[in-house]
Parts: structure tokens; sequence; C-alpha cells
């Protein structure tokens, strides 16, 4: 049985953001639960319940209750994929180019998406899976925020200009909390990712093991993961390929092929008795060049802002003062009438956006947060290369296609 695929206007339709905790979500009209247990920030917490070493986190503490409701079996050994950018519609609508993945669809406890968190990009998502928590204790909010110490933006993929990893991110990983219970841990991917900020911040405390090629990585997981133990392996070429090429493109198509073929190598090659879990940090919509709106051409939203963080579909705004911050939320929301949804920094956190926020990363937020709606980007030629103010798929706002992720369980 398929998953029937709503048209892409109910797809770009804004989808509220899921709660945390360990609650069996209520249904949704189309029959899907969503936050709760069926979260980004759940897969390991249940993961380590299915590995006998249960951990819980700040925002879970109920792993065995995750694992099942998730629906994970039982075993001594698991990998888990991270596929950056393949959200769940995004797999279903190509479900015909990716046999293995197709033949997962089959069995009903993967027909259901889970949900990514807010902002759905892969900084605050990295962060939400590696420590079973949210962006709002991570401080790992978005692709660019305050520095606090500095008051200059700083880029969360790369680090740049920013608190040195371990400061900014002060939640225990899952993987550190595994190893000090004597589970092997195991991180598998590119080595230029081996001692990324990124990596310390959101994944230390595994081993890291790399590989020449993505069939080598596959293997090297493969090979960990014959020893009891929780392995991960992170394939990223859905969301650089859809960003330089759209994913609706042949390039993306031809990508998820060879994503699927290395998700189907890790099926044959992973030990008898491995549970293996595949989900992504967010999806990814097609951007509309006549829908592209560029702050540095529009002097009414430059108006008494100091930074604009963020990123295309959801912008985070600093404002010069406090008592700028009224006069921006009118002047925007009047220039994007129901194209955005604003919330102040303070409505933002009573409302949950980041989870719960800790009072240090709270001074990391933007004053004013936008959340893009349909197909609109918003960007700054003053400080953003063409390039990137141009990118033919993003992601990181609200609408089922980026916020709703798989979450497809097999047993090897």
């Amino acid at each position: 049985m398929s998953v029937e695929i709503p048209d892409e206007r109910e797809l770009l339709q804004r989808t509220e953001i899921a709660p945390y905790g360990d609650a069996k979500a209520e249904a949704g009209p189309d029959g899907f639960r969503r936050g709760g247990a069926y979260h980004l920030s759940s897969v390991l917490p249940a993961l380590s319940s299915a590995l006998g070493a249960p951990v819980s986190t700040a925002v879970h503490r109920n792993p065995k209750v995750l694992q099942e409701l998730l629906g994970i079996p039982d075993a001594s050994s698991a990998i888990v994929v991270l596929v950056d950018g393949m959200g769940f519609w995004n797999l279903n609508i190509r479900l015909g180019h990716v046999p293995y993945m197709r033949s997962l669809m089959d069995d009903s406890v993967n027909q259901r998406p889970i949900s990514t968190c807010f902002p759905s990009t892969t900084v605050a998502a990295m962060g939400t899976f590696g420590t079973g928590t949210c962006p709002g204790l991570t401080g790992m909010t978005g692709y660019t925020q305050i520095n606090p110490e500095t008051g200059r933006l700083s880029q969360l993929i790369q680090f740049k200009n920013a608190l040195e990893p371990h400061d900014l991110q002060r939640q225990p990983t899952l993987f550190e909390s595994l190893e000090a219970k004597g589970v092997r841990t195991t991180s598998c991917g590119m080595s230029k990712f081996a001692n990324s900020p990124l990596t310390q911040a959101a994944l230390r405390g595994a081993r890291y093991v790399s590989g020449a090629n993505a069939q080598s990585r596959v293997l090297a997981a493969c090979k960990a993961a014959t020893t009891p133990g929780l392995t991960y392996l992170y394939i990223r070429d859905a969301d650089k390929i859809g960003h330089n090429y759209g994913w609706d493109s042949e390039e993306w198509i031809g990508a998820f092929e060879s994503i699927d073929s290395q998700l189907a190598l890790l099926r044959r090659c992973a030990p008898k008795g491995t549970v293996i879990v595949i989900v992504a940090d967010h999806g990814m919509i097609s951007a509309r060049p006549e829908n592209r709106c560029d702050v540095g051409e529009l002097d009414d939203l430059q108006e008494g802002l100091a930074l604009f963080g963020g990123e295309p579909r959801t912008p985070m705004l600093y404002a010069r003062s406090e008592a700028d911050v009224p006069g921006i939320v009118e002047r925007w929301q009047r220039r994007f009438c129901d194209r955005a949804r604003l919330w102040t920094k303070e409505q933002a956190v009573e409302q949950g956006l980041f989870g719960e926020v800790d009072n240090r990363v709270a001074a990391m937020l933007g004053d004013v947060i936008v959340s893009a709606s349909d197909t609109t980007t918003i960007v700054d030629s003053r400080s953003q290369s063409d390039k990137a103010t141009r990118l033919p798929s993003v992601h990181g706002s609200q609408s089922f296609m980026e916020m709703d992720i798989p979450c497809l369980i097999d047993m090897a």
C-alpha cells in the first residue's frame, strides 16, 4: 500500500510547530500524528531503549515509550542513517526511482511522517537529533544567528564568528551518554566532517570512521555494526544537489537513486539482526523567482534593522533597539500580509517554536522571527551572495514539505 500524496498546494500549506515530549500526539486531519514521540528529537532516545541502554534527555524522559510508539524493535546493534534534505513528501513523490525505500514503504509503520524541528534546517535539526532535545536548549537555532559575545552574526555550518562548539551547544549528545553507559558508538561520514565544528557540537562522543567514497562509508558502517552498539551514517547528496539544481531536477533524481543504492547496500551487508532506521533533517520545496523578496532593495524592511539572520525561509531579525521592534513587526506584516507569519521573540518563546528555551539561548534569537509561506523566500543582497539568494530549492519554514520527514525502520 502506498501513501496518498496531496497536491502541491496542500503540501505547501503551513503546519503547526510540532510539540516536544513523550506523548502520543493527536492525529491531524490527514490521519498523521506529528510531534511528541513522532519527532526527530525522539529517534536516538528511542534507539537507546532498543539497545537496552535507555537515555533520557531534557526533553524526553521515557525512551521506552518513544521506542514503542515509533515501532522500533529491540536489537543489540543499530544503524541510524540521516539523509540530509530527504523529506517524507520528497521521498514519496519520487518513490518510483528508489526500489529499496519503496519496499520499506509497504510496511505500515513506515507510512507516516515524523516532524522535524523549527526552523526546518540542518543546523537546528542536527542539534535536535544529536542531543534528543530542541534548538532552544542547544543554542543551534538556524543557519545564522547573533553571537551574543561579539554582537556579530555567526554562521553555524562552519561556525564562522561563532562561539566554540562545546560552549555554544552544552547539552550532552546521545553518543556521549551511551558511551558513558559502556555502549559502543560510531559515526560514519566524509573525512572532512570528522572534526568539524558542527560534528563537535551536535554529534560528539562517537568514534568517527570515514571512507574515500559513499560505498566505503556504507561498508564501514556495516563493519562497525558487527559489534553491539549504535552506528550513525550521514548522507548529504539530496540536500547538496537540491540546493544547486532543485529537488525536482534530473540531477536530484540521479542523486536520489544513488542514495537508494547506498541504503540497499547497507541493508544487504549489515549484520543479521541489526535494526536500521532511516531519517532526514528536513524536506525541501522549489523556490520561485517571482516570490523572492530582497530586503536589500526595500528601505521599509531595512528600517530599524541591525542584523538580518536566519535563512531565506525563516529570517531572524535583530532590531537596533527594543523600541524598534513594534515598527519592524508592523512594516514587515504590512509588506508580506499572508506571505509570511511573524512573531516577536517573546511570542516565539511563549508558543514553543524552539521548544524549551534556555535564558542564554534566548539572547541568540532574533527580536522578530519570520516564517515564509507558500514558496516565498526572503533574502538580503547586502550580506548574502547572489547564488545564496537564488537557490532553486530551499527549506526552513513550516510547510508540510519542509517539516515532515521519514522514519523508515528495517531489520537486517
